[in-house]
């Protein structure tokens, strides 16, 4: 008998398009809009990695792959709070995600609804793009930096959260099925995009950070509730499947309960 838990986090098949995977982000994301301040818990911790990095000083900012808003409202306060003008953007490919954003923080701040690798700015428009744990999700992360290259002024800079190889690694374990899971850039994969856009100057670093969930259920809803269900159709899994993975898991369940890795790469590049 088929369940609805459905294997997460399987990536797009190579014969998809451009289009079909903008369509597929944009409604996984929509989807997980209501519940993913509550379920994004482990994001939220990880962003702030990129908070203690942030310049003292920014008039134009840019948090790229915003969701539900909840960096941009925390940059628009902080910027504004230096006395400055500060005006604060927020873009995501998810309408669902900018309909929640508009929701709780109003229009105040500009959201725009675009793709990364498409930005709809002006060339050095901005002093600094924001993005926590966007651009894993993004086909082409050279298109991606290139467009970050063009939007910052001179003297910008972009601080980004994305994941490395090793991420979710005890999931696919528990499921036996590791290879169904999203590729992740590798770090020197990474620098190399950066320095292909044109950035001179590239601060990489890697972190590998554990949370801890009280059942499958909890991990599987953390995961699935922050769009990672974006994937090509997969196999509905028998109750059986279930009864496995579950039993998996149990098998390396610490004192905190059951771990879940991911391997924070944190970027910051400064446009020269």
């Amino acid at each position: 008998m088929a369940t609805t838990l459905s294997n997460p986090l399987t990536a797009a098949t190579p014969a998809s398009t451009a289009n079909d995977w903008r369509q597929r982000v944009a409604h996984a994301f929509s989807r997980a809009a209501p519940r993913y301040g509550e379920l994004a818990t482990a994001q939220q911790a990880m962003g702030q990695a990129l908070w203690q990095r942030l310049p003292d000083t920014a008039t134009q900012v840019l948090d790229l792959g915003c969701g539900p808003g909840h960096w941009t409202a925390r940059l628009a306060q902080r910027y504004s709070a230096t006395g400055l003008p500060a005006q604060v953007f927020g873009l995501d490919l998810a309408p669902g995600m900018l309909e929640r954003a508009r929701a709780e923080h109003g229009d105040r701040l500009g959201w725009l609804c675009g793709d990364a690798a498409h930005l709809p700015l002006a060339d050095r428009s901005m002093d600094l793009v924001f993005s926590n744990l966007a651009i894993q999700w993004c086909p082409d992360l050279n298109a991606v930096l290139a467009e970050l290259q063009r939007v910052l002024r001179p003297g910008g800079r972009a601080l980004i959260n994305t994941l490395g190889p090793g991420t979710l690694t005890e999931v696919g374990w528990a499921w036996s099925r590791p290879g169904a899971l999203l590729s992740f850039t590798p770090t020197s994969a990474l620098e190399q995009s950066a320095y292909r856009a044109g950035f001179d100057n590239v601060v990489l670093e890697q972190v590998e950070e554990r949370f801890h969930y009280a059942d499958l259920a909890a991990v599987m809803a953390s995961i699935k509730g922050v769009g990672a269900q974006l994937s090509r159709p997969a196999s509905a899994l028998t109750r059986r499947d279930v009864a496995r993975a579950k039993e998996r898991f149990e098998q390396i369940r610490d004192s905190q309960g059951l771990p879940v890795s991911y391997q924070r790469l944190t970027l910051e590049l400064i446009k020269t």
